[in-house]
C-alpha cells in the first residue's frame, strides 16, 4: 500500500489546481455577470419598485420582492394590482361587470386559470416583471396604482407571505384628510378588529398611506351610482356617518379633525355633501352662494359654534392668587376673616390683555365663576383632597372687577399639607342653564402656599409661598380634544383642555369621587370609562361605549410620549370607587391604573404579589396621614420601559 505524507499530499494537490486553473499563459479567466443571492420563502415581503406603466388595456410593473432580511425573493407565484381612476366624480373603481372604471386582477400560478394576458416571470437579477390586462384602463389615466404580491397557497402552505398593499402612485391632493387624522384614534389600523385591517397600505417610502389604501375600493363613487365604483359605501360616508355615533362630545361638524386640508365644494350633490344633506333647489342656493375658495371647514364650525368656542376660549384668560387671610370677610353666623383666592378675568387682544367685571358679566356672559381651596403634597406635586368646606364660601367683588373666593375656615385634615387653589370660570355663550356642559371653560391653578391656620393657638393665620402649582400629567394638550372636539365641557363646568386639567381639580388622589364606581383618581377612572367597566356606566342598557371598539393596547392615543412607572408618585389613592362607596379603602397608584381595564383574579393576585394593594386601610375621618404613607408596590422593577417585561412590550408606546 502507498502512503503520502500529508505536507507532501497538500503540495500534490495545490500543484494541480494551480496547473488546472491557469493554463498555459498564467492569466484569471473573464468575471461572470454577478447574479445577487435569492430566497424562496418569506415571513414578511417587501416590494421594492423599478418601474410601473399604464398603456392601454393593461398595467404592468417592474419590481423585486425581498424578505424580511432583505434577500430577493425567487419563487413569486401572485401578484394583485388595482387601478382606481380619477374621474369628474373623484375617484373609482368598478367592479367587473358593472362599469367601466379602471380595473383590476390577480396572477396566481397555482390556479389553473387567470386573466388573458397576465404574466409574472422574473429575470436573472431578480427583477419581477407583471403584467394585469384591464380592459377599460387608457395610456394618460391617472388614479390610485395598487400593487401586492405573495400569499399563493400550494398544499394550503404560504411560502412567501403577502405583502402589504402599496400605492405605487396617486394624483397630487387627492384627499383632504391624512393617515395622521385617522390615526389620531385608529393608531394602527393593520392591527385593529375593524373590517379589512389587512388592506392597510403603504406607500413607496413605506410610511402607511392609510386614506389612499381604502380609497381603492372606497371610493367616491358609490356601487349603487349608474357605472358605479367598487363599495356602495364611500370612503367620505364611512367618515361622515359611521363617526356620527360617537356618545360623548364628539361633534361631526368639526370638520377640521379629520380634514387636515382644506374642503373646497360648492356643490350640494358633490363628493361628501349627500351623505349628510338632502340634496334639493334651496339647498343648493344656499350652497352654491358660496365663493370657490371657501373653506366648508370653516362653514361647518361656524354653524355649528365650534368657531364662537374656539375664539371664546382664545380670547380669554384667568388668573388666580394663592390662598391668603381676608380679615375684613363678614359672615352672618361666624367671626369675621377668611381665606380667600381672587380669580380675574382678561380679555385678549393682540399683545394687550385687559381685565374684564366678572360680577357685570355673572349671570348672562357668564355663566360659574367659582374656586376651590385644595391640599396639595409638595413631595409628590399631588392634589390630597379639598380642604374648603362644600358649599360655604362667598364671593366679594372687587372695584377692579376680581372675584375673591372665600372661606371662612377650612377642613380638618389637611395640617401635613400645603395649600393651592383653583378655578373655573364658564362662558354660557347663550346657554346659561346647561353651561357646565355646553358652555366655555377656562381653568386656572394657584401658587402653593404653607399655613399655620390648623394650629389651635393661632388667630391671624399666615401663608407662606412654597412654589409653583405642579402636576404630573402623562398626556399632552390634545389627548382628550383630538376625540372629544366639540370644544364644549363633560360636566360640572370641567373641559377637555389640556389634558384634563379641570378634570383633576375633583379627580385627584384624595378627593374620593365615586365616578359611578368606574375607578378613582384620573388616570385610573379614565382608563376605565374608556375600556373598563366604566366604559358601560353611561348607558341605561349597560353597552359599551364606542371606545371599546378601538384597539385598548394602543396607549399612545393618549399618552404620547410614553409611560415613566418610576415617575408614579408612590402616594395611595383613596378609592372608593372601587369599594362600593366605602370611603376607608384606598389603592396604590400603578395599581389603581392597571385594574382599571386589567381586572381578573389573576391580574389582581399578580398585582398583589408584588407588592401592589387595592383594598389598603385609610381608616375612617381625615386623619391627614394617609397621604404622607409610601406604597409597597415595585411594578417598576419589572414592567418599566426597556425592562424585559417593559410595560412597551404589552402596549403601545409609539406611533
Amino acid at each position: 500500500m502507498m502512503s503520502l505524507n500529508k505536507r507532501y499530499l497538500v503540495l500534490a494537490v495545490a500543484a494541480a489546481m494551480g496547473l488546472s486553473a491557469c493554463g498555459d499563459d498564467g492569466k484569471d479567466g473573464s468575471d461572470g455577470e454577478y447574479i445577487p443571492p435569492t430566497v424562496g420563502t418569506s415571513v414578511e415581503t417587501k416590494i421594492e419598485l423599478i418601474d410601473h406603466t399604464i398603456e392601454d388595456g393593461q398595467i404592468s410593473f417592474e419590481f423585486q420582492a425581498i424578505n424580511e432580511e432583505g434577500v430577493i425573493i425567487d419563487g413569486l407565484q401572485k401578484a394583485e394590482a388595482k387601478f382606481a381612476i380619477q374621474t369628474e366624480k373623484g375617484i373609482g373603481l368598478s367592479r367587473t361587470g358593472e362599469g367601466t372604471l379602471g380595473g383590476y386582477g390577480t396572477f396566481d400560478a397555482t390556479k389553473d386559470s387567470n386573466p388573458e394576458g397576465a404574466s409574472l416571470a422574473i429575470n436573472e437579477a431578480g427583477n419581477y416583471s407583471f403584467v394585469m390586462p384591464m380592459e377599460h384602463v387608457k395610456a394618460g389615466d391617472v388614479g390610485i396604482v395598487w400593487l401586492r404580491v405573495g400569499g399563493a397557497k400550494v398544499d394550503d402552505t404560504v411560502s412567501i407571505a403577502r405583502s402589504m398593499a402599496l400605492i405605487v402612485d396617486k394624483p397630487d391632493a387627492l384627499h383632504t384628510t391624512t393617515t395622521g387624522t385617522c390615526y389620531t384614534c385608529h393608531v394602527d389600523y393593520a392591527t385593529s378588529d375593524f373590517p379589512h385591517p389587512s388592506y392597510t397600505a403603504i406607500d413607496l417610502e413605506g410610511k402607511v398611506d392609510f386614506v389612499a389604501g381604502c380609497m381603492v375600493c372606497h371610493g367616491n363613487i358609490s356601487r349603487n351610482e349608474e357605472n358605479g365604483g367598487y363599495a356602495k359605501n364611500t370612503l367620505q360616508k364611512i367618515g361622515h356617518i359611521n363617526h356620527q355615533s360617537f356618545e360623548r362630545d364628539f361633534q361631526v361638524t368639526n370638520c377640521y379633525t379629520c380634514h387636515a386640508e382644506p374642503v373646497m365644494n360648492t356643490s350640494i350633490a358633490g363628493n361628501g355633501c349627500v351623505d349628510c344633506h338632502a340634496s334639493g333647489a334651496t339647498v343648493n342656493d344656499k350652497i352654491a352662494a358660496f365663493a370657490d375658495d371657501v373653506d366648508v371647514r370653516a362653514i361647518h364650525a361656524t354653524k355649528s359654534g365650534i368657531l364662537e368656542r374656539q375664539q371664546t376660549r382664545d380670547s380669554h384668560t384667568t388668573t388666580l392668587s394663592a390662598p391668603y387671610w381676608d380679615k375684613d370677610v363678614a359672615w352672618t353666623d361666624k367671626p369675621s376673616g377668611a381665606v380667600c383666592t381672587d380669580l380675574k378675568l382678561f380679555k385678549i387682544e393682540g399683545e394687550t390683555q385687559t381685565q374684564l367685571n366678572i360680577a357685570n358679566l355673572y349671570g348672562e356672559t357668564l355663566s360659574y365663576a367659582g374656586g376651590y381651596i385644595h391640599g396639595y403634597d409638595s413631595k409628590h406635586n399631588t392634589i390630597v383632597g379639598r380642604a374648603n368646606a362644600y358649599g360655604a364660601h362667598q364671593y366679594v367683588e372687587r372695584e377692579d372687577g376680581t372675584r375673591s373666593v372665600c372661606y371662612p375656615d377650612l377642613v380638618e385634615g389637611f395640617a401635613n399639607s400645603n395649600l393651592a387653589a383653583s378655578s373655573r370660570l364658564t362662558f354660557a355663550l347663550g346657554d346659561v342653564e346647561n353651561a357646565g356642559y355646553t358652555g366655555v371653560t377656562l381653568t386656572s391653578y394657584s401658587d402653593v402656599v404653607s399655613t399655620d391656620i390648623y394650629d389651635p393657638a393661632v388667630t391671624v393665620p399666615t401663608f407662606t409661598p412654597e412654589g409653583k402649582y405642579e402636576r404630573r400629567l402623562a398626556v399632552t394638550n390634545d389627548s382628550c380634544t383630538s376625540c372629544h372636539n366639540s370644544e364644549s365641557n363633560y360636566h360640572k363646568n370641567g373641559s377637555y383642555q389640556e389634558g384634563g386639567i379641570d378634570c383633576v381639580a375633583c379627580h385627584n388622589n384624595g378627593q374620593d369621587r365615586k365616578s359611578k364606581m368606574s375607578a378613582p383618581g384620573f388616570g385610573p377612572m379614565v382608563h376605565s370609562m374608556h375600556w373598563g367597566k366604566g366604559n358601560a356606566v353611561n348607558d341605561a342598557e349597560g353597552v359599551a361605549n364606542s371606545a371599546d371598539k378601538l384597539n385598548a393596547e394602543n396607549c399612545v392615543a393618549c399618552h404620547a410620549d410614553g409611560i415613566d412607572l418610576y415617575a408614579v408618585p408612590n402616594q395611595y389613592i383613596r378609592s372608593q370607587a372601587y369599594h362600593a362607596g366605602d370611603t376607608t379603602k384606598m389603592s396604590s397608584p400603578v395599581l389603581a391604573n392597571c385594574y382599571a381595564c386589567h381586572d381578573s383574579e389573576q391580574a389582581l393576585n399578580h398585582m398583589i404579589q408584588n407588592g401592589g394593594e387595592l383594598s389598603a386601610e385609610k381608616g375612617a375621618g381625615d386623619d391627614g396621614e394617609w397621604y404622607t404613607l409610601p406604597t409597597s408596590e415595585s411594578c417598576a422593577t419589572c414592567h418599566a420601559t426597556g425592562k424585559t417585561f417593559g410595560i412597551e412590550k404589552y402596549h403601545v408606546f409609539e406611533r
